[in-house]
This record gives structure tokens, sequence and C-alpha cells, in this order.
């Protein structure tokens, strides 16, 4: 955990490039809406194997950031 909190700073520039790509609608908060809709596991429209992949990817950078922070945050408490 301490390794990864080091890398904060890369994984935020991940997150804002990456991780909200493309700019103008994101593809991670699409993605979220459709799974929180519930309309992610019907058979019409459901998710396909691609919007997987694309949730996983997206969404990669932000869990990332919420692991790092959580490290900083512990290491910062003193119980590494």
């Amino acid at each position: 955990m301490k390794k990864l909190s080091n890398y904060w700073l890369y994984i935020l520039g991940a997150c804002l490039t990456l991780g909200l790509a493309p700019f103008q609608s994101p593809h991670i908060v699409g993605k979220i809406r459709w799974l929180l809709g519930g309309n992610a596991f019907s058979s019409e429209s459901g998710m396909k194997l691609m919007d997987w992949f694309d949730l996983v990817l997206h969404g990669t950078p932000w869990f990332l950031l919420l692991l790092a922070g959580c490290g900083k945050l512990l290491i910062a408490l003193g119980k590494d």
C-alpha cells in the first residue's frame, strides 16, 4: 500500500485523462448510469463484453486513486 500511495500524482493524471475520456460525456459516467439504472443486465439493451471492458478501462484509474488515497491516509495516521 505504501508504494501505491507514492504514485498518487501519476494516478490522478490517469484519472483526468483516461478516466474522463472522452471529455464531452465521459464513458465512466454513462456506464455507471447504465448500471444504476438497472438496464445493464437486461437481455435487450444489456451491457455487452465491450461495455464491461470500457467500464473496467475507464474505472481502473479511479479505483487506484481511491486505493492510493486510503494508503496515504493510513500512512498519515501511522497505521502502515
